[in-house]
C-alpha cells in the first residue's frame, strides 16, 4: 500500500470519530510527506492546523495507521505550501513501499493528492449526482437538489435538507455546486459549513472588514451552508446571514442550507431566519435500507476496483445501517487491511478486522445520564437550569420532557421521577401526562422528542 492508499484509509476511520465541519477544517489538504522507519510526517498547509494535528488529534492519528500498518510509532506534522503544484507523482515524500531512494522534502513539490478542491469553492469532485447512490430514503431529496442545478434561483429557493449525520446531505449540496459549474464554469458558488461562516465572520469583524465580508457572500450565484444548526444561539451570525439572505433571494439567487434537524426545531433561532427557511423546499433524508445500502458498499467497490464477496458485503450492510460515512469507512477499513496485509478477503477475516466498530455498534442501555444530557444539549440549558425550582418556559419545558422520558424509557414510577427532581410524584405524573398529550396533538414537541431520542440511540 503506498502512502496515498494509506492515508485514505486513516482518513476514513477519522472521519467516523469528528463532524463533517471538523473533519474538514483540520484535515482538508492534509497527506503523508514521509513515511521512514516507523515514523510518519503529515504535511499540513498551515500552523493552525500543525498545532491541532498534533495536539488535539495525534492519539486517534497513531492509532488508525497502527491499525493498518503496525511498525508505525511516532507521527509529526510539516507544513507545505498548498500552492505548489507536484513536478511527479510522488509515494509520499520520503521512501516509497518500493524502496526508491529518499526525496528531498525542500526540493519536492507536493499538493494533496486525495482530494480534489475545485479552486475557491471548497467544492469536492468526487461528489457528483452519477456518484450518489439513490434509494427511497433520498429519493425525493435527490430530484429536488437536481431541479435545482438545472434551474438554480428559480425553484425550491430556499432548498432546505436535514437528516441525521453521515447519510450523504453534503454529497447532495455539494453535487449541486458542482454540476452548475459543470453547465457554467463562471458561476460564483460558495459552498462553507455554518461554523466557517461564524469563524469568517468573526475575523472580518476583528480585523474591520465586514463590508468585504458580506460583499464576498451578495455576489454568489449560488450559496450552500452546510449544518446551519450551528448557527443557534449565535445573534450576530444570525443577523448578518439573515441580511445576506435577503439579498441574494430578492436577486434569484439560489440558496441550499442542510441541518441535522427540521428548521422547527433548531434552538434560539430567530423567527425571522426561521420563517425564511421555511419559505422554500423542506426535504428530508433518512436512513438507508438494506438494498441502498448494499447498492453503496459496491459502488464504492467499482470505485477502487477491489473485489468482495457478496456474503462479506451483506454482512457489513446488515451490522451499520444508520450512517453511510461510517459504512464507507468500515470498507476502506477492510479493504486497506487486505492489501496491505495481502490476505484473501474472508467472511471470518472481515468480523475479525471490523470487530472494534461493531462493538461499539452494538445497542447500549439508556441510562438517567444519558436522557439529561440529550436533553441538556437540545435545549442548551444547563443541568443547574433542570434541577432548579425555576418555572420559565425555557426551563419547565425541558424539566416536563426529561421526566417524560424517565418514565417512558426507563419505565421509572412516578415516585422515583418525583425524588430524583426533589418533586412530589404529582408533578410527575402531571409533566408525563402533559407531554403525552403534547406529542400526539404538538408537531414541534413530537419532533423535538424525536429527535432527542434518536441521539440517544
Amino acid at each position: 500500500m503506498n502512502n496515498e492508499d494509506l492515508w485514505k484509509a486513516v482518513l476514513g476511520e477519522i472521519e467516523l470519530s469528528l463532524s463533517r465541519p471538523q473533519f474538514i477544517t483540520w484535515f482538508k489538504d492534509t497527506f503523508i510527506l514521509s513515511n521512514e522507519n516507523g515514523k510518519v510526517i503529515i504535511g499540513v498547509p498551515n500552523g493552525f492546523s500543525k498545532e491541532w494535528l498534533e495536539n488535539k488529534f495525534n492519539t486517534n492519528i497513531i492509532k488508525a495507521l497502527k491499525n493498518l500498518q503496525e511498525n508505525i510509532t511516532e507521527v509529526s506534522c510539516a507544513i507545505y505550501s498548498p500552492q505548489e503544484k507536484p513536478s511527479r507523482n510522488i509515494d509520499g515524500a520520503g521512501k516509497n513501499n518500493q524502496g526508491d531512494q529518499t526525496v528531498n522534502l525542500k526540493d519536492t513539490k507536493v499538493v494533496t493528492p486525495q482530494i480534489n478542491f475545485f479552486q475557491n469553492t471548497h467544492l469536492n469532485s468526487r461528489y457528483t449526482f452519477d456518484s450518489f447512490v439513490i434509494g427511497e430514503n433520498n429519493e425525493l431529496a435527490r430530484a429536488a437538489c437536481y431541479a435545482v442545478s438545472q434551474n438554480p434561483g428559480t425553484q425550491y429557493n430556499p432548498l432546505f435538507i436535514y437528516g441525521d449525520v453521515g447519510l450523504g446531505k453534503t454529497h447532495l449540496l455539494q453535487s449541486i455546486g458542482n454540476e452548475i459549474l459543470k453547465n457554467d464554469p463562471n458561476k460564483n458558488i460558495i459552498y462553507i459549513s455554518s461554523e466557517g461562516f461564524t469563524t469568517e465572520l468573526v475575523n472580518s469583524i476583528k480585523n474591520q472588514t465586514i463590508d468585504k465580508f458580506k460583499n464576498k457572500y451578495q455576489q454568489a450565484d449560488l450559496l450552500i451552508i452546510d449544518d446551519i444548526q450551528f448557527i443557534s444561539g449565535k445573534e450576530k451570525t444570525q443577523d448578518i446571514f439573515f441580511h445576506i439572505f435577503n439579498s441574494l433571494y430578492q436577486l434569484n439567487k439560489q440558496i441550499v442550507i442542510s441541518s441535522d434537524r427540521p428548521p422547527s426545531n433548531i434552538q434560539i433561532l430567530e423567527d425571522r431566519l426561521r420563517s425564511r427557511f421555511e419559505g422554500g423546499m423542506i426535504t428530508d433524508i433518512g436512513n438507508p435500507d438494506l438494498e441502498t445500502r448494499l447498492a453503496i458498499l459496491q459502488t464504492k467497490l467499482n470505485e477502487k476496483k477491489f473485489f468482495l464477496s457478496d456474503e462479506i458485503l451483506r454482512f457489513i450492510a446488515e451490522n451499520i445501517k444508520n450512517n453511510i460515512r461510517e459504512l464507507e469507512g468500515a470498507l476502506n477499513k477492510l479493504v486497506a487491511t487486505f492489501e496491505l496485509n495481502k490476505k484473501n478477503p474472508t467472511i471470518e477475516e472481515t468480523k475479525k478486522i471490523l470487530s472494534s466498530i461493531l462493538i461499539s455498534k452494538q445497542e447500549i442501555a439508556i441510562t438517567k445520564k444519558d436522557i439529561i444530557e440529550s436533553v441538556l444539549n437540545f435545549f442548551e440549558i444547563t443541568k443547574e437550569d433542570l434541577m432548579s425550582k425555576s418555572r420559565k418556559k425555557k426551563v419547565a419545558l425541558p424539566r416536563q420532557i426529561t421526566m417524560f422520558l424517565f418514565k417512558k424509557e426507563l419505565k421509572m414510577s412516578y415516585p422515583e421521577i418525583g425524588e430524583y427532581f426533589q418533586r412530589d410524584h404529582t408533578t410527575a405524573l402531571h409533566a408525563f401526562n402533559k407531554i403525552s398529550k403534547d406529542v400526539s396533538g404538538n408537531s414541534k414537541i413530537n419532533g423535538d422528542i424525536e429527535y432527542i431520542l434518536k441521539t440517544l440511540r
